[in-house]
Formats: C-alpha cells, structure tokens, sequence
C-alpha cells in the first residue's frame, strides 16, 4: 500500500467514524419527538446483541470431546449467576471472563 494509499484509507475511516457518531445527533434533535420503531430498537437490541455475542463465542466449542465444553459451560453458568446477584454488566464480565481462563489455564 502506498502512502497515498495510507492516507485515503485513514481518512475514510475517519470520517465513517465521525459521520456515525454526528448523523443521529442531527435527526434526532431536541424538541423532537424520537420515532416510536427508534425507541423500540434502544429497547431490544442490546439483549439481542448480547445473545448473538454468546452464540459467536460458543459456536465450535466440541461439547462431546473430552473436557473441552466445561469451562464455557461454567464460566456462562457463573456469568448468568453474577448477573442475577448484582445486575452488574461490568462485574459480570469480568468474573466470568477471569473464571473462563482460571478453568482453561490451570483446571481443564
């Protein structure tokens, strides 16, 4: 890639960015009311998005060879725990993620 090259890449994902982050700020201003399907969208995708991550993560776990599907199955098992407890999103994370690699690095 030239330098050239470099540069436009850079600025097109620059702008992408920034044109991301701009773009709802101006069609949804204030004193306007936000569309009810926008509204609808704020309350379902984080929990679809988080069941997506979820699937992504566990799709080539091999639950039937060795002990391989046991540290995901109880670091998912103490994340849900966690949640219940606390509704922590944080904690939860990284309890889960640490139980994760204690489970495959010094346990399984």
């Amino acid at each position: 890639m030239s330098l050239v090259q470099q540069l436009l890449t850079i600025a097109f994902a620059a702008s992408a960015n920034f044109l991301t982050r701009v773009v709802p700020f101006r069609l949804f201003q204030r004193g306007n009311q936000t569309p009810r399907y926008i509204q609808g969208l704020g309350e379902f995708l984080p929990g679809a998005i988080m069941v997506m991550l979820v699937v992504y993560c566990l799709r080539n776990v091999t639950w039937l060879s060795g002990n391989h599907g046991w540290p995901d199955l109880i670091a998912c098992t103490i994340t849900i725990l966690v949640h219940l407890k606390w509704r922590s999103l944080f904690a939860s994370m990284i309890i889960g993620t640490t139980a994760y690699i204690l489970m495959v690095n010094f346990v399984f």
